[in-house]
C-alpha cells in the first residue's frame, strides 16, 4: 500500500566508504528512520555499493537497509520497484539521476529529492540533466553557498532549492575534557607545548584546492618564529601526490615539521582534534566541510576559507576565522597570531558550547522534518 509519507532513500554508499557524504548519508539515515517511526510511515534505504550485513544499526534497522555490493542493475531494478510503493524518493547523489528519470517516465507523480552537496554539482551538467532538475526534482543543498552556485551555473532557483544544513553525527565523540591525549603526543613523538597545525581532507592532484599546499607553503616561515612547529597532514594521499608531497618537504627541508598521518580511524578522530592548537584548511572546494563543525565541537581554534561552503561550516565566523584561503600573506599573520596567543579553556568550552547549539541533531531533524512536509 503506498502511503503519502513512505520513503525510498537511494544512496551510492553509506558504510563501506569514509568520507562527509558517506558522513551525511549516515546521519540523514537516522533522521529520516526517526521521523518514519514517529509518523508510522515506511522507509526503505538502498545503497549501491555498500553489503546489506555493513549497515551499522545505531543509524539504520536491519530491516530498513539493502546493500547490492555494486551490482548496479539489480539496484536499478530494485529501486525502480519499490517506487511503486514509496512515493518520495530521496537520492544522496547527482549520479543517481538517471533512476529517478526511469521512476518518473513510469510513475509521473512520484517525489524526487536530490541532495547537492559541493562539487559534484557545481560543475557542468549534461543539458538532460538541468532540464530534469528544474522540472521535476527538489534539491536539498547542504549550504546556502551550494544553492547560489547551482543557481548561477545551472539556473536553478529557490523555486525547487531548499538548504539543509549538515549537523554533526549523533555518535559523534563529544570530549568532556579538552586536553591534548598523550597516547597520540607519544605515537607522533611530539611534545604536549609543541605547536601542532592538522589539517584532514582527501589528498590528491585534484584535491589541492582544499589548500593544504598553501600551509606547506607558509610553514618555512612559521618555523622562524616557532622552531619546534609540526603540521599533521591527515588523509589519505594517492600514489601521485604522496611523491609530490614528499618532494615539496624534503625540497623545502620540512622533514622535521610535517607529518602525512594517513587515513584517521573514527575512533580516534576526537583526539586527533584535540592534539591539535589550530585545525587549518584555506579550502576553496567545500559544499559544507563537515571536519571544521567536528574540530569546532572539540574546542579546536579554526582557519579556514571564505570562498565555499567552509564559512557555513563555522557558523559564518561565529566558531573560527575565516580568510582568503589565497592570501598566504593573511594565512601566515593569521596563524602566528593564534599560536602567540594563549586560548583560555573557556574559550575551547564556550566554542564547543556553541557549536552544539547550531549543528546538533535535534535541530537537523527538525528541519529535515519540514523539509518533507514541502510539497
Amino acid at each position: 500500500m503506498k502511503r503519502k509519507h513512505d520513503i525510498l532513500f537511494l544512496t551510492l554508499s553509506s558504510f563501506c566508504d569514509t568520507g562527509g557524504i558517506q558522513k551525511v548519508c549516515r546521519t540523514l539515515s537516522k533522521a529520516l528512520s526517526d521521523i518514519c517511526a514517529e509518523r508510522n510511515s515506511a522507509l526503505q534505504v538502498f545503497s549501491l555499493k555498500d553489503q546489506t550485513t555493513q549497515a551499522d544499526s545505531r543509524y539504520i534497522p536491519s530491516a530498513q537497509f539493502k546493500g547490492f555490493n555494486n551490482q548496479k542493475l539489480l539496484f536499478t531494478l530494485h529501486a525502480i520497484a519499490k517506487s511503486s510503493s514509496h512515493p518520495n524518493i530521496l537520492l544522496s547523489h547527482i549520479h543517481l539521476l538517471p533512476i529517478a528519470l526511469m521512476i518518473k517516465i513510469l510513475r509521473p507523480n512520484t517525489r524526487i529529492i536530490l541532495l547537492a552537496h559541493g562539487i559534484e554539482i557545481w560543475g557542468k551538467l549534461s543539458k538532460w540533466k538541468v532540464l530534469f532538475i528544474k522540472q521535476y526534482i527538489q534539491i536539498w543543498c547542504v549550504s546556502h553557498f551550494t544553492a547560489e552556485t547551482i543557481k548561477k551555473k545551472h539556473g536553478i532557483t529557490g523555486q525547487n532549492a531548499f538548504v539543509l544544513n549538515n549537523c554533526l553525527d549523533p555518535y559523534f565523540n563529544i570530549p568532556g575534557i579538552l586536553h591534548k591525549p598523550g597516547y597520540l603526543l607519544s605515537h607522533y613523538n611530539l611534545q604536549p607545548a609543541q605547536p601542532l597545525l592538522l589539517s584532514i581532507c582527501r589528498l590528491g592532484s585534484n584535491e589541492r584546492d582544499k589548500g593544504y599546499l598553501n600551509v606547506i607553503r607558509i610553514l618555512k616561515r612559521l618555523r622562524e618564529r616557532f622552531p619546534n612547529i609540526c603540521y599533521l597532514l591527515g588523509g589519505l594521499p594517492d600514489k601521485e601526490e604522496k611523491a609530490f608531497l614528499q618532494e615539496l618537504i624534503r625540497k623545502e627541508s620540512l622533514q622535521n615539521h610535517i607529518k602525512i598521518i594517513g587515513f584517521i580511524p573514527e575512533k580516534t578522530l576526537t583526539d586527533h582534534y584535540l592534539l591539535c592548537d589550530i585545525f587549518v584548511l584555506p579550502s576553496k572546494k567545500e559544499g559544507f566541510g563537515l571536519v571544521f563543525t567536528e574540530a569546532a565541537a572539540t574546542g579546536c581554534r579554526i582557519i579556514c576559507g571564505n570562498k565555499d561552503g567552509s564559512k557555513e561550516a563555522i557558523a559564518n565566523g561565529a566558531l573560527g576565522t575565516l580568510i582568503d584561503p589565497d592570501d598566504l600573506e593573511t594565512l601566515h599573520h593569521t596563524i602566528l597570531s593564534h599560536l602567540e596567543e594563549a586560548t583560555p579553556q573557556e574559550t575551547a568550552y564556550a566554542r564547543q558550547h556553541l557549536c552544539l547549539l547550531y549543528f546538533n541533531y535535534p535541530q537537523y531533524k527538525y528541519h529535515l522534518k519540514n523539509l518533507l512536509d514541502r510539497d
